[in-house]
């Protein structure tokens, strides 16, 4: 059996805001400077491509609807040729991607938030979309179904994603674990308009720690950031945007080990990409302690299902026609 070892990149920066071409342009950027410096992994924020609908949290519903459609005109399919290049990136420097982006749905108008799993041969793999967009986010997405419950195997090792906050929902996680995931990339976006007491960078790292912690993986996180640009947009409607906006401890990106620590130094609130070396055979030894997928749970007391049938939106029947055609 092989145990791998690989060293991986994680990203925290902002998007260029609400532009799908040039957002992809900054993270083939990123890409290539990775895949340069010898990572074979690298993740980037929640929704990348091409932003975050701030709106819904410093505005009310009515006044961000203007904004719902400039998200939609700016959101992508995965086969758009403008997706391309994020593809021919990951083959060209043979590197894998874990990417957020804004998904448009076969209903016109609608949007979800979806991070692709794209491997070093620039096959999109998988796709997996949120399964509960969070509070204020009820306002742009719609949900995810079971059937992007997964993990998947690469060249560096199983891979599953989950964004934000449903690195909080317990049974989700659970899900990926018991797939076999030894790499879990969780992406997140800067929130500063959290309740005062809510301290966001903390708030990431605790879950993160939590999930390598339980599951004895790697946790990659990475987070985005609210640039000037964002601000100056929003500015107009919102005067005193940078106040709302601007709070600090509020993104949080790094690398956690099967202990729950975290390896090197995380970016706390500074743009930039960091790297780790990522030894799947470190995640051996604390299993002896917890294996909560093996000797250290009671499956004839715990019996989880899960139900992974993609959404089915309509039934046709046909009362003319029988069973035989």
């Amino acid at each position: 059996m092989e145990f791998k070892k690989f060293k991986a990149a994680t990203v925290q920066t902002s998007p260029v805001f609400l532009n799908v071409e040039k957002t992809i342009d900054k993270a083939v950027s990123f890409i290539k400077e990775a895949a340069q410096n010898g990572a074979k992994l690298i993740a980037f924020p929640e929704v990348f491509i091409a932003g975050y609908p701030y709106w819904n949290w410093i505005m009310t519903p009515v006044q961000g609807s203007k904004w719902y459609e400039e998200l939609y005109k700016n959101s992508v399919s995965v086969d758009d040729a403008v997706m391309q290049k994020l593809y021919k990136t990951a083959k060209d420097y043979d590197i894998h991607i874990v990417i957020g982006i804004n998904e448009r749905g076969q209903s016109y108008g609608e949007i979800y938030n979806t991070n692709l799993i794209i491997d070093n041969n620039g096959n999109l793999i998988g796709k997996h979309r949120k399964l509960v967009p969070t509070w204020a986010e009820k306002l742009t997405w719609t949900s995810g179904d079971g059937s992007s419950l997964k993990v998947y195997d690469t060249e560096v090792g199983p891979i599953g994603t989950l964004a934000c906050g449903e690195n909080t929902n317990t049974l989700a996680r659970f899900t990926l674990l018991s797939q076999g995931e030894l790499i879990h990339i969780a992406n997140y976006i800067s929130l500063p308009v959290a309740p005062p007491d809510y301290d966001m960078a903390e708030a990431i790292k605790i879950r993160a720690a939590a999930h390598s912690f339980e599951g004895k993986l790697f946790t990659i996180v990475s987070c985005s950031t609210i640039s000037k640009e964002i601000m100056d947009i929003l500015k107009p409607e919102v005067p005193n945007v940078e106040e709302l906006l601007s709070r600090k401890s509020s993104a949080f990106s790094g690398f956690i080990g099967p202990n729950g620590a975290v390896i090197g130094q995380p970016l706390i609130d500074d743009e930039g990409i960091i790297y780790a070396e990522i030894d799947l055979a470190k995640c051996i030894q604390p299993k002896q302690m917890h294996d909560i997928l093996g000797h250290y749970n009671r499956f004839d007391i715990f019996d989880l299902r899960v139900n992974v049938t993609p959404t089915k939106r309509i039934t046709f029947i046909d009362e003319n026609k029988n069973d035989f055609g």
